[in-house]
């Protein structure tokens, strides 16, 4: 029998025969990993499968392909700060959507763990909650191998008046250095950066940016799978949490 224990935040949640569940949890030293939980359906361990719930999780399993079986323990349930606005909702949904389709099976991504981890704490902080959310998403893109450089424009080479991102390999351009080409170039909004204010209707466009990076690059290389419905709606909580 190959046992392991871990602490992980609970992805995705669906029936497995009359009395459990499988779940998908993103763990600190396993990854994204599955497994059944007997008995899921029960009115006590159901309320602790929540979607960005925090567990003590252990998986047992004959041999290590096997699907195996999990059982749980809560660390801290997200579900108030979720429920608590749209915002939050959308947000905790987006975040376990894009990890549940992106994140390769059982391979562990410790800093992209211990971000999403900080991440989903923030849950109901909706001040500081949206660019929080920007820096995950290109922290995403970093971790899975589609980061961007913005440091200098890839034309020039100079890094004042940088306006745009090449969709084509990730790197800043400058105003001057996008010319005609201006028009077939992302938009590089300063909060994307770091710099200059991080209102919601500039972070809104920079997540345009990461987002196309996100659905052009990142799950064309995974087989094209679509982009999570509830990243669309963060973007629009986000538009009227700001308005």
């Amino acid at each position: 029998m190959i046992t392991w224990t871990d602490e992980a935040a609970l992805l995705t949640t669906r029936p497995f025969g009359e009395t459990s569940v499988i779940i998908e949890v993103f763990s600190e030293q396993h990854g994204r990993h599955a497994g059944v939980v007997r008995g899921g359906i029960s009115r006590k361990v159901a309320p602790l499968l929540q979607p960005g719930a925090q567990l003590a999780v252990t998986w047992k399993a004959r041999l290590d392909e096997h699907l195996g079986s999990f059982t749980v323990e809560p660390i801290r349930s997200r579900a108030a700060a979720a429920m608590g606005d749209r915002l939050s909702l959308a947000g905790l949904n987006a975040v376990c959507g894009l990890l549940a389709l992106v994140l390769p099976e059982r391979e562990a991504h410790l800093p992209l763990y211990e971000r999403t981890v900080g991440l989903l704490d923030l849950l109901g902080q909706t001040d500081i909650w949206p660019l929080a959310y920007l820096r995950w998403e290109q922290a995403l893109l970093e971790e899975m191998g589609f980061g961007m450089d913005l440091s200098a424009c890839a034309v020039r080479g100079v890094n004042e008046d940088l306006a745009f991102v090449s969709p084509r390999t990730g790197k800043a351009v400058s105003r001057d250095g996008a010319g005609e080409w201006a028009d077939r170039l992302l938009l590089l909004p300063p909060v994307l950066a770091g710099k200059g204010d991080a209102t919601g209707a500039e972070i809104v466009k920079a997540l345009v940016t990461t987002g196309y990076f996100i659905e052009h690059r990142l799950m064309r290389s995974l087989g094209d799978r679509p982009m999570p419905a509830a990243r669309g709606r963060l973007l629009e909580a986000i538009e009227r949490y700001s308005a």
